[in-house]
């Protein structure tokens, strides 16, 4: 069964691929900026990195930086010519001409909403051109909050799935735009203690930025922070000046941190037995670390490896089930 884990983030794509026979997927992970090819600078389009596809007949270059593009930062973004644009990068960078399911998640509040679920669904499912000359088939469509791929993915690993059979396990999901969770017990989705909060990635590079500023009179701006952090590069240039980013991004991370973990405790209040586990995964996860073993110092933290995959691992193992 040829299945697809595809996690269409704010700010990166990932894909997981392959056979369900095969042991290990392919993981590809590519920067989440999609833009119509004629409204680009020509240096991206001379760019070797971007993918042209096509929605609804109109050109797009995707799977590109957003410091090129204004990006669709935003709850609908699933509606968006933009989100469709990385679906068809997605399935093209698969090498699939026929994909037997598609797996994908939503915020969890977005989850929620059957007729977004539906419409999903809808749009992902059956034929699609994505260049002037490749069509690819998607047989079936599966749709799930978005952090459930995580929790799929830790027990995978679990040396003994059935020693949590019975816990109530917590995992949360720091993305660019949202973090969101959800509880687990005996396995059940907890929908009313589940929830998203929009104090993520996002703020914690404004507020960091914000800091910077303050610091050396120039704000080199959300886009400059996320590429580096994206490349791993440890510094921005500020008026000609190598800045280390790390102590703003920290700082950053607790204020923004804080808050979210204080929604994430009043969606619990009504629960009346503890977390047993909380597994920790996404892209943002780094920024969220301190702040959620600070407010469950009690609770055991498992983070997930290579965090920002985790979603989307799981669900092409969920697919593939």
């Amino acid at each position: 069964m040829l299945t697809v884990g595809l996690d269409i983030g704010y700010s990166n794509l990932k894909i997981v691929y392959g056979d369900n026979t095969e042991v290990s997927p392919k993981m590809i992970k590519r920067p989440a900026g999609a833009a119509p090819l004629d409204h680009l600078g020509q240096r991206i389009m001379g760019s070797d990195d971007s993918l042209h596809v096509l929605v609804d007949g109109k050109e797009f270059a995707a799977a590109v930086s957003h410091e090129n593009w204004p990006r669709e930062l935003h709850k609908d973004y699933t509606a968006t010519e933009s989100y469709r644009a990385l679906f068809n990068a997605g399935l093209l960078l698969t090498e699939m001409s026929e994909i037997d399911c598609v797996v994908t998640g939503l915020p969890t509040n977005q989850y929620l909403d059957a007729g977004l679920r539906e419409h999903l669904t809808k749009i992902m499912r059956g034929e699609h051109q994505i260049t002037p000359r490749r069509k690819v088939v998607v047989h079936e469509v599966k749709i799930v909050p978005q952090p459930l791929g995580g929790f799929v993915d830790w027990m995978h690993g679990l040396d003994d799935p059935s020693q949590i059979e019975d816990s109530s396990v917590l995992v949360v999901d720091p993305g660019f735009f949202s973090v969101d969770w959800v509880l687990l017990v005996n396995g059940e989705f907890k929908r009313a203690s589940s929830g998203t909060s929009l104090d993520a990635t996002s703020v914690v590079l404004d507020e960091a930025a914000a800091l910077i500023a303050k610091d050396h009179g120039g704000n080199p701006g959300r886009s400059k922070l996320e590429n580096a952090v994206r490349a791993e590069r440890s510094t921005v240039s500020v008026f000609g000046e190598r800045i280390e980013i790390a102590p703003y991004l920290a700082d950053a991370s607790a204020k923004v941190g804080h808050i979210a973990c204080s929604q994430i405790q009043e969606s619990l209040r009504k629960e009346n037995s503890s977390i047993d586990q909380i597994v920790l995964v996404g892209g943002g996860a780094p920024f969220f670390e301190a702040s959620i073993k600070e407010a469950f110092a009690k609770t055991p933290i498992n983070l997930a490896k290579e965090a920002v995959f985790a979603n989307a691992r799981g669900f092409w193992r969920g697919g593939a089930a």
